[in-house]
């Protein structure tokens, strides 16, 4: 896994091949009769981001690059290993003491019977 998501703007974008396309949603004409979505696949990783929310293409692209480093940054991301830590004393005493108690009911029913 690479840090591309922290890549500049340029080197992003020579990394992904850039498809325009039409899409639908609100807007109707104005978005239906051009192609001002745009798609970006970052070829390295296969990730693909879409921006089609303006009229605008550039606007679009900007979009579509920012969703793009966020997805790129949630794949980089590796949670720190953890650290087992032992039981305190207290904790330890308190489960032993519900164990006690458990058993102590189970204890009294089988006699009961």
């Amino acid at each position: 896994m690479g840090a591309w998501h922290l890549l500049p703007d340029e080197k992003l974008l020579g990394q992904c091949e850039v498809q325009a396309h039409r899409a639908s949603g609100p807007g109707g004409q104005h978005r239906n009769k051009s192609e001002t979505a745009v798609r970006l696949v970052h070829l390295p990783s296969g990730v693909t981001a879409e921006g089609k929310d303006q009229r605008s293409r550039a606007q679009n692209l900007s979009a579509a690059l920012f969703r793009l480093r966020e997805k790129l940054e949630r794949r980089a991301y590796r949670p720190p290993p953890r650290r087992k830590t032992r039981p305190t004393r207290a904790s330890q005493e308190k489960r032993l003491e519900s164990k006690r108690r458990t058993g102590g009911k189970k204890r009294e029913r089988r006699w009961a019977e």
